[in-house]
């Protein structure tokens, strides 16, 4: 099979395209790299990917720009799209809020376009925890209503869910949408907690924490979200009228893809900081705008449907993270 993976040079996108090459399927990575966060960080990932060796294409651009979009791939075959691409951070979408509608809502309307144009088999496509804002009954379950979010970048990861709805209905494009609950691991982000967090331990900085720490997240390690990845892409929701996960009749699921664990964030901290072996001070912060207290991931419907079984806890995955971290920037 030959994929087209858009954010290839992002944290889950990587990862996706080496364990693809790893089963022997052909990769078209797609990322613009831009300065969101240190780009060199994303050139390592790709350079990761490259020496893994396989069959491995990267193209350097923007899917936002349709005209880039089809110029690259106008010579391209491949058999479906794991659209992972976006712009990530619940905070900055508050300080740059057109930069999550030009490539969350334009970028994601240019990648469904582009699966109509090549009539791909399968469309899997990255949304949000996120969506369900500050619902009150956990688990947050994909039947649960998602109408509430309390970010732009919650906005338009839904808004995302519905074109796709669309597109299932007007074009029986198959498509899967799923809602990653806090991926951590190797090769994680820099404005992520865990990154935050560990450098500043190691710096002997204290760490912001808001909320006094009354906030809690289903952390799920980056080798289990793969795992789930892989195997929606590997089943394409039937055209056949059926109700998928997520409540469409549609060829369109949706899953929650998670650890099914709600951790304490100061467990957390613990953990970064044995791992560190330094002793944690913390600077306490006022909860933030766009955020909620508590995220928890109900994947009775990934489980049943795909056999997804995460099984990495944050004792064993966040030492992980501390070791790659280290090695990676030698301290």
């Amino acid at each position: 099979m030959r994929v087209l993976v858009t954010g290839a040079a992002g944290f889950i996108g990587a990862a996706l395209a080496e364990r693809l090459l790893a089963r022997g399927d052909s990769v078209i990575g797609i990322d613009n790299c831009n300065d969101y966060y240190d780009p060199q960080l994303k050139f390592d990932r790709v350079n990761r990917v490259e020496r893994a060796g396989g069959d491995f294409l990267f193209y350097r651009l923007d899917f936002a720009d349709m005209g880039a979009l089809t110029d690259a791939l106008e010579a391209e075959a491949f058999d479906a799209i794991v659209h992972l691409g976006a712009q990530a951070g619940v905070r900055y979408s508050l300080e740059n809020p057109a930069a999550y509608v030009q490539s969350n809502l334009v970028g994601h309307a240019n990648m469904l376009e582009l699966a109509r144009a090549r009539e791909v088999a399968h469309m899997v496509y990255a949304s949000s925890s996120s969506v369900y804002g500050g619902n009150d009954k956990l688990p947050f379950s994909v039947d649960d209503r998602a109408d509430h979010p309390v970010s732009l970048y919650a906005a338009t990861k839904r808004a995302d869910e519905m074109l796709s709805e669309s597109y299932a209905h007007l074009f029986r494009i198959p498509q899967t949408g799923l809602r990653f609950f806090t991926v951590y691991g190797p090769w994680g982000r820099p404005d992520m907690a865990m990154w935050i967090f560990t450098q500043k331990i190691l710096a002997g900085e204290p760490i912001p924490v808001f909320n006094k720490g009354e906030m809690w997240r289903d952390f799920t390690y980056i080798d289990d979200i793969i795992a789930g990845v892989v195997a929606a892409l590997d089943n394409p929701p039937a055209d056949d009228g059926t109700h998928k996960a997520g409540g469409s009749a549609k060829p369109h699921a949706i899953y929650n893809i998670g650890n099914h664990r709600s951790e304490k964030l100061t467990r957390l901290i613990e953990l970064i900081g044995e791992a560190c072996g330094r002793e944690v001070a913390i600077d306490w912060q006022p909860m933030q705008k766009g955020d909620v207290t508590r995220t928890y991931a109900d994947i009775d419907a990934i489980q049943r449907n795909l056999g997804y079984q995460p099984s990495t806890s944050i004792d064993v995955g966040v030492p992980r993270f501390v070791e790659w971290y280290r090695g990676y920037h030698g301290v």
